[in-house]
């Protein structure tokens, strides 16, 4: 991103509090993107959201829904995200500097354990995806390299034994889309892929050194083929890749398959998942995250519904669809 641009991005952050983390993502991040009527994507990161909330309705009173407002002001909105939602207000539809402006606000405990636990797969799923970080005060991208590591071990356990580097960071893109309830009649199905394509050289420069991890332990190499990827999908490796996974997903995964009890060198006592075949691990993963992601995408739905209020929902709402029709036609 140049200067110019990130200095453009960065200046909305001027008529905010403080936050100890902001991002941008979507179509913003796209090479060569001009198009400035494009809704540009913030997620922003706080200590504390009810005191943020409070500061910015102080600030920007317009940027919520005012019924939220008149009814409890930052203490609805933050027990609405916090208790329908999945911990992040969305404050869609915000104009600026002539710009379309949408912003999402979580606590940075949150994200934190979203990140390491995919608890609620929500904004780990978005940054498993190209962003542009504009504040990291709390080192968030460091954090952040134990979900792109989970992310690859996922994806290749979706994969067969050869594809192709566009093939996985699609799978990788797809993780938080799995089982979405957007997806079914309000987002465009084609998405991932033209995600994938248009965002190709991040996700190249943002998973090469896990790749190469991978690569280091013979998990996967390299090829002169088409397929240009080759991964080794015996059953100690799927064990491996099963290992690399978040805990929560882990201990769901033995619920489906059983698990069994391994004394670490250490001598703590954790649980390991039974895999019998690769097949069978890769089938229970799926269906741990599909429930994830269509439990988390159902809160949020709602949740924003709540806080956009019922024209801006409908609005937002009728834009995805018809996105989505296009799509299909």
């Amino acid at each position: 991103m140049e200067s110019s641009q990130r200095d453009e991005l960065s200046s909305f952050l001027t008529v905010l509090p403080p936050v100890d983390f902001c991002c941008v993502y979507g179509s913003t991040l796209h090479p060569n993107n001009q198009d400035k009527s494009k809704m540009v994507d913030y997620i922003l990161g706080v200590s504390d959201p009810l005191q943020w909330h409070s500061e910015n309705l102080k600030r920007n009173s317009d940027h919520y829904s005012s019924w939220m407002v008149h009814l409890g002001g930052a203490r609805l909105i933050t027990e609405v995200a916090d208790k329908v939602g999945v911990g992040v207000h969305f404050n869609p539809f915000v104009s600026w500097n002539d710009r379309k402006l949408k912003y999402g606000v979580v606590r940075m405990n949150d994200l934190v354990q979203d990140i390491l636990d995919w608890n609620r797969f929500y904004l780990s799923g978005r940054l498993q995806k190209p962003v542009h970080l504009l504040v990291d005060n709390l080192d968030i991208e460091d954090v952040n390299s134990v979900n792109k590591r989970a992310a690859v071990s996922a994806a290749l356990l979706l994969l067969p034994s050869k594809f192709t580097e566009e093939d996985l960071y699609a799978r990788i893109c797809s993780l938080s889309y799995m089982g979405d309830l957007r997806m079914l009649f309000a987002e465009d199905t084609n998405k991932v892929n033209k995600i994938v394509k248009g965002q190709f050289n991040l996700f190249q420069s943002m998973y090469k050194p896990f790749l190469e991890y991978c690569e280091s332990k013979n998990l996967l190499r390299f090829s002169s083929a088409e397929t240009n990827l080759v991964q080794d999908s015996s059953l100690s490796a799927s064990r491996s890749l099963v290992s690399s996974l978040p805990a929560s997903v882990r201990s769901q995964m033995g619920k489906l398959l059983g698990e069994k009890k391994v004394l670490s060198e250490t001598g703590r006592v954790s649980g390991e998942v039974c895999i019998a075949s690769r097949e069978a691990a890769a089938k229970s993963m799926e269906k741990v995250m599909k429930r994830r992601v269509m439990v988390s995408s159902a809160r949020q739905a709602v949740s924003g519904f709540l806080a956009a209020g019922a024209i801006n929902a409908t609005v937002y709402l009728s834009q995805k669809m018809r996105k989505a029709w296009n799509s299909g036609s």
